[in-house]
This record gives structure tokens, C-alpha cells and sequence, in this order.
């Protein structure tokens, strides 16, 4: 069977997540990331407090990190006065590829409706790109990543404050930063590592915090020449969403599962 014919069968109800988690609008943002670090997930599907559960928004750990760049905490305010990420809707019906176009043309993430005819939305579920690529490795398609890859690489050395840490990540725009050791590369340090290893255990961030005894590590590593496929088996074979790339023992690029979706939805 072709690898777009495969593409193609894979439907969206096969791989989303169901019955996501969601908190009305009026939940603090305190009970918010609550949620997040114990749930350890990093998408909280917002929804009115009107009896609908209509869909607001989604708050996210992008959200976490621009409060902790800008205003140093978490203010004390409820979810109904963030902006929240916009979304994407598909069903379950659609495939995986459809979803996949929709992601990358849009820019968004992706909610998941069941299909009534337009005469309601009632939320079925959430599909992440991790979701994405992982049915994409069953089938045979296996594209290169030169074109999708992240050639700009930002590190920072392991005794480093968390608080500047933060703001190195939200400033660039990035989801995760190398930590050295020694001149050598060490960990890495990610908006997830933020969420489940320094908010979830009620850490002041304060200058002393050094960011690489936070990190994540082991610090996997695969070579540039990888193709999507390798890559997404070395992501998933480790429980890790972003995977440096390496060329004469020098890391030069980063690929993510994102960026996974984008080398796959163009094969």
C-alpha cells in the first residue's frame, strides 16, 4: 500500500485524546496550572460557565511562561482575563492527514467536534502533534526534515537562574534551550521541565535556582541526517517532544513533533 494511501486511512477518532480535561473560565489561573502539573499535561481546553461548556480557548504552557517572563508569578486572576490560544476544529471522522494540514495552514491547535449535523458542538476530544506523528510511523512514509527543522539553537549554562532561563525562552519564542556543563552540552530545559519540575513542586523562582538541576537528561541526540520516520521513533522510544540533531559531534538543529507534522503533511 502506497504511504499516501495509508496517509489517508488513518482517521482523527482513532488517535485523539478523549473527553480532555477542561475548567470553566472562571477557575483561577492557580487552579489552572494545578491542574496541568498533576495531570501533566500541557493544553487545558477552557469553556463558559453557561451550562453549554461552550469552548473559549486553550491555556497553555506558553501561557504559564509568558506570565513568569512578564510578571516575574502568577497573578491572582481568574482564567476569564487571559487571552487564550486559538483552535482549529476538525471531527473524528476526518483523518489524520486533514488534521495535519490543518495544524500547520493554521497555525493552531486542534479541537476535536463531534459532527451533529451544525446543530450543536459538543467537544469529543484533542489531538496534539504528538498524536499526529505517532499515526503517521504506521505507515511507510518517511520524508526529510531538512526543510522543517529549527537551524537556530540557544543554550545556556547549567548555573543559570531559572528566572532568566524563562525569559530566554519566552523572548526567543523557543519551547526549550541546551544546558552546558562543563562547555559541553548537558540537558536540556523545556516548558514541560518548567511545569512538572519546578511549578508542581512550589518552587520560588529566585536567582538562586540554577536551570540544569531542573533539566531533563540524559540529553538525546540524533544525527542531522535523520529522516521524519527515525526521528519520530527516537521521540517516542524516549517520551521526548523535541530532539536535537547533531553533525560532527556539534548540535546544529532541533526537530519537534510540530515540525514532524509539517515534514509529514507535505510528503
Amino acid at each position: 500500500m502506497a504511504p499516501e494511501t495509508q496517509m489517508h486511512q488513518l482517521k482523527v477518532a482513532d488517535y485523539m485524546t478523549k473527553n480532555p480535561i477542561t475548567r470553566c473560565s472562571s477557575a483561577m489561573l492557580s487552579e489552572a496550572i494545578v491542574v496541568m502539573t498533576s495531570k501533566r499535561i500541557g493544553n487545558l481546553v477552557i469553556v463558559t460557565e453557561n451550562g453549554n461548556n461552550t469552548v473559549e480557548g486553550i491555556f497553555t504552557e506558553r501561557d504559564i511562561l509568558r506570565y513568569l517572563s512578564l510578571e516575574k508569578e502568577i497573578p491572582n486572576k481568574s482564567i476569564i482575563f487571559v487571552p487564550l490560544e486559538l483552535f482549529s476544529k476538525i471531527t473524528p471522522t476526518d483523518t489524520v492527514y486533514t488534521a495535519a494540514k490543518s495544524m500547520i495552514s493554521n497555525k493552531t491547535r486542534l479541537l476535536v467536534f463531534e459532527d451533529d449535523n451544525n446543530k450543536s458542538e459538543k467537544l469529543a476530544g484533542i489531538i496534539t502533534a504528538s498524536d499526529i506523528v505517532r499515526a503517521f510511523r504506521k505507515t511507510e512514509s518517511n520524508p526529510s526534515i531538512e526543510d522543517v527543522m529549527n537551524k537556530k539553537i540557544f543554550d545556556i549554562e547549567y548555573d543559570t537562574s531559572i528566572p532568566l532561563a524563562i525569559r530566554m525562552l519566552y523572548e526567543k519564542g523557543i519551547g526549550s534551550i541546551i544546558v552546558n556543563k562543563n562547555e559541553k552540552p548537558y540537558g536540556i530545559f523545556t516548558e514541560r521541565d518548567l511545569l512538572t519540575k519546578v511549578l508542581s513542586k512550589g518552587l520560588k523562582l529566585e536567582e538562586e535556582t540554577r536551570v540544569g538541576d531542573f533539566c531533563s537528561r540524559p540529553l538525546i541526540t540524533a544525527q542531522r541526517s535523520i529522516r521524519a520516520n527515525e526521528a519520530a521513533n527516537i521521540m517516542f522510544a524516549n517520551n521526548i517532544k523535541r530532539l536535537p540533531l547533531t553533525e560532527n559531534n556539534n548540535i546544529v538543529s532541533m526537530i519537534t513533533a510540530r515540525d514532524l507534522v509539517e515534514a509529514f503533511q507535505k510528503d
